[in-house]
């Protein structure tokens, strides 16, 4: 487990209550669909949540780390089921990753909840050492399924294929404005696979 304010609990033998981190989550995006996340509050989701600051706290860091949660993902992120193949597993996991991003609350938030957290080092820091390696994870777990079958000779440099998965969601959804993602998917994951691979394959015919 990461050292921080949420080990607090871990620490003192407390089992967290699931049903405060499901409220908290609720409020949060109960709050930002009423006052959007510039004039969000800590204060004004553990009021909504009917917790303690405290609480809140316990479980995220900083406020900017409570809206991710709420609004993109959680740490408990678990990987697609495996499909098989290499470019089915990369078209499943984008369709993960467009699910998070482009939820009607994570669409109007993360644009300025990123704002702040590159603006920020220690944010920054905080972000890619929990969220954005959880993310990794399952990247990882990916390719390795790949290289388990035989389909990928070694597994690629992590944060390059990270990079390429997240980053043209990001600019399909936030730059481009396109909602349509089932084509985008697998068109993406058949030309990432062709990259990775070095063969001309893309989905099973």
């Amino acid at each position: 487990m990461r050292r921080g304010q949420g080990e607090e609990g871990a620490r003192t033998g407390r089992p967290r209550d699931g049903r405060v981190d499901a409220s908290i989550l609720a409020a949060t995006r109960e709050v930002l669909a009423e006052t959007g996340y510039v004039r969000l509050t800590v204060d004004a989701v553990a009021a909504r949540a009917g917790v303690g600051k405290a609480a809140i706290y316990r479980r995220h860091a900083t406020k900017q780390e409570m809206v991710f949660a709420a609004t993109v993902h959680t740490m408990a992120l678990q990987a697609p089921a495996d499909t098989g193949s290499f470019v089915t597993d990369l078209a499943a996991l984008i369709d993960d990753i467009l699910a998070t991003l482009g939820n009607p609350v994570a669409l109007v938030t993360v644009p300025g909840l990123l704002a702040d957290v590159i603006a920020d080092a220690d944010l920054t820091a905080r972000f890619r050492g929990t969220f954005m390696e959880r993310q990794r994870d399952l990247v990882e777990e990916v390719l390795d399924r790949a290289v388990g079958r035989g389909e990928l000779d070694e597994r690629p440099e992590l944060d390059l294929v990270h990079a390429m998965l997240v980053g043209p969601v990001f600019a399909w959804l936030f730059m481009m404005g396109r909602r349509d993602g089932d084509v985008f998917a697998r068109e993406l994951a058949s030309r990432l696979a062709v990259a990775l691979t070095g063969e001309g394959s893309g989905f099973p015919s």
